[in-house]
Formats: C-alpha cells, sequence, structure tokens
C-alpha cells in the first residue's frame, strides 16, 4: 500500500477517525470497518477481486455522516460459492446483524446475489455496479484456474493487474486506479488466489424472491474489465430495477466518482424504507465539506461503533478536527466580537478613501490659484 506521506488526504483523514475491525468467525478471518449508527439496518459494500474494505472509505464517510450505518467488508479466503454463503452468514451473525441491504462492485456483486438468492430473508435490497450473472466467461478465460493457488504472488497481481484498462485517463479515474493497485500489493497470495478462484470457478446466479423494485443497477458507459453483454444481461434479469448510469469512473466510481455513487446509494437506500439517523452521527467531522457532530460526543460514538472517547489517536484527531464545538452563547459572542472587527475595518476604509478624495479636490483647486 502507498506510504502515509503519498496516500489521498482524504484516506489518511479517514483512517484516523474509522477504525479497522479484525475478528476471527470460525475459520474465517474478517477485516471490515463499521460507521454509523447501529440501530440503522446497514448497507454492506463488498469489493471486486482487486479490492479491500478500505475502497469504500469515500462512502463509509459521506453516508454515516448522514446518519447511515455502513460496512465494508474484505472477501475472506473462500474456495467456492458454498463456503461463501456460510462464512458470510456466520459473520453477518458475529456484528449481530440480520436484515441488510447489499452493495457490490464486479465479483462483489456476483456474491452478493449469490447470497441473496441462497439466504432471501437476509437481504433486504441489492446495488450492483458492473456485475455479472454466472462466471463463465472468467473461467474461460482462465484454464489455468485449478493450479492458481501454487501460482505465485507476483504472477496472480500481475494477472489481476492486467484487467485494468492500461492507458491515457482522466485525473480522477487515475487516482482511483493508483489507490487500487496500492491496495492490491496488501494482498497476500492466499487471498489473490482465493478471490480468483471465486470469479473463476462455473456458478450462476438462479432467480432471486428479492422484487425487482429493490435492486438498483449502478453502472459505467466508459471502459470496465467486466465486459458489456455480460452487464446487459444483469439489466435484462431484472427489468424492474432503477438504472443509475454513470457517463465514466472506469472499474471503481466509487473512487472516481463518489459523489455521484454517493447520491444514488441514498437514493437507493431512501426508496427501499432505510431510514437515516443523523442525531445519531459519528464524532468525526467529513474532511472538508461538511461540520462534525457536536453534541452526542462519547455516547454517540460508542452506540454506533466509532472511536470511543478513551481512545488515543482518534479522539486527538476529532479534537484537533473541529468535532467538539463552542456552546451556542460562546459561538455567538464570538460571532460578534468578528462582526464589530468586519465593520471597524469597513468604516476606516471608507474614510480613509473620502480623505484621499478630499485631498485630490484640494491639490486641483489650490494648484491654479498659485498661479
Amino acid at each position: 500500500m502507498k506510504s502515509a506521506a503519498s496516500a489521498p488526504g482524504d484516506y489518511v483523514y479517514f483512517r484516523s477517525q474509522v477504525p479497522l475491525h479484525r475478528i476471527s468467525v470460525g475459520s474465517r478471518q474478517w477485516r471490515y470497518y463499521d460507521f454509523g449508527p447501529k440501530s440503522v439496518p446497514p448497507l454492506i459494500c463488498i469489493p471486486g477481486i482487486a479490492g479491500t474494505a478500505d475502497v469504500y472509505y469515500k462512502q463509509i464517510m459521506s453516508l454515516s455522516m448522514k446518519g447511515y450505518r455502513v460496512v465494508s467488508v474484505d472477501i475472506p479466503r473462500v474456495w467456492n460459492h458454498h463456503e461463501w454463503i456460510q462464512a458470510f452468514e456466520k459473520f453477518l451473525d458475529a456484528i449481530n446483524v440480520h436484515h441488510v441491504h447489499l452493495y457490490g462492485t464486479s465479483l462483489g456483486g456476483f456474491l452478493a446475489q449469490i447470497f441473496a438468492q441462497h439466504r432471501p430473508r437476509r437481504v433486504k435490497s441489492l446495488v450492483l455496479s458492473n456485475s455479472f450473472l454466472d462466471s463463465n466467461n472468467f473461467s474461460a478465460a482462465m484454464p489455468w484456474s485449478p493450479i492458481v493457488s501454487w501460482t505465485p504472488s507476483f504472477l496472480l497481481k500481475r494477472y489481476i493487474l492486467s484487467g485494468i484498462h492500461d492507458g491515457p485517463h482522466e485525473p480522477f479515474i487515475a487516482d482511483a486506479v493508483d489507490f487500487v493497485v496500492g491496495q492490491i500489493e496488501t494482498l497476500s497470495r492466499d487471498d489473490l488466489s482465493s478471490r480468483l478462484t471465486l470469479n473463476a470457478a462455473p456458478a450462476s446466479v438462479g432467480s432471486l424472491l428479492l422484487s425487482d423494485s429493490f435492486v438498483t443497477l449502478m453502472d459505467t458507459n466508459d471502459y470496465c474489465a467486466v465486459p458489456q453483454p455480460l452487464k446487459d444481461q444483469v439489466g435484462e434479469r431484472y427489468p424492474g430495477a432503477r438504472r443509475a448510469i454513470l457517463k465514466s469512473g472506469g472499474d471503481f466510481p466509487f473512487l472516481s466518482r463518489p459523489d455521484e455513487v454517493n447520491l444514488y446509494l441514498q437514493l437507493h437506500l431512501r426508496r427501499v424504507g432505510v431510514e437515516p439517523k443523523p442525531d445519531l452521527l459519528q464524532g468525526a467531522a467529513p474532511h472538508g465539506d461538511a461540520a462534525g457532530s457536536s453534541d452526542n460526543g462519547k455516547k454517540s460514538r460508542d452506540d454506533s461503533g466509532g472511536p470511543s472517547s478513551d481512545s488515543g489517536g482518534p479522539r486527538t484527531r476529532q479534537e484537533g478536527s473541529g468535532s467538539h464545538q463552542l456552546p451556542l452563547s460562546e459561538g455567538s459572542s464570538s460571532g460578534d466580537h468578528l462582526l464589530h472587527h468586519v465593520q471597524a475595518a469597513a468604516i476606516t476604509a471608507v474614510l480613509s478613501l473620502q480623505l484621499w478624495a478630499l485631498s485630490l479636490f484640494i491639490i486641483r483647486v489650490a494648484a491654479p490659484l498659485k498661479i
């Protein structure tokens, strides 16, 4: 992964505010972020082959500040789709979540549909981005899949990177690609081979009990590693789904087009009946564009899974980022004091301008008299 010096500033800020969780569920290791009010049904983000829980940091920060709960996970080391279903269900039980809304991109969208097919009572809605219905195309393109677990890590990384469009990018897409490439470097050989196995193992999504009205399809119109015919099949399977088309964004629109993606996610959650609770905002203030939470303090952060007031680094960062606001009376007097300064400066400027005009007038009048 990129060093802290080269990582995006908003990502550095995110890591200082949002705790990373690691838990063991059975024989599986889960790495995830969980941020937002615990009483709100969560949106769970599942990445593609090249992604980690970190790639959704822009969604976590934006949606949590609006009162939504967002959980972003790494795909654990599982070697078939049946293992995935069992492992994900046990993970949901471990974090005490029953009903979920799933947002999956690429392979993550495929795994979200597989889980919704076999555990229909737990999945309340789906957001699928650049996803597919079956893995036959990927299986045919990867005849060496039976030996993927023996393949050296550098070859697996090279294979994954070969699927990312190599060419001139718009700056925001180039930044997104750079970030994901940095995340790939953090993945072990077992992580990579497990994901490639899931992507290439022959499987297809069957019919879902979930109504199309609870599905949103969010695709990009420019280059994407998932072929357009496969994305078209998803649209044909869910004809009644809402469509959210992004003109550009590449393979990682959640990083390259975060404002649009966050808006579509928010609209989806509202449409399927998820009520945000902005009164239970986290203690962290969003980076650069909004105010932090004011009065909830330690209780709000503890209830919503955010960093508590006795944690070292996050607390210091929150204090420095303005999450502890002045009481109304102090803030008002401070504002009045500033207003008086501004007014005094304005009066001084006007008087100076008038004196200058008067001096100019005297000079022009007095000059003829001297002659």
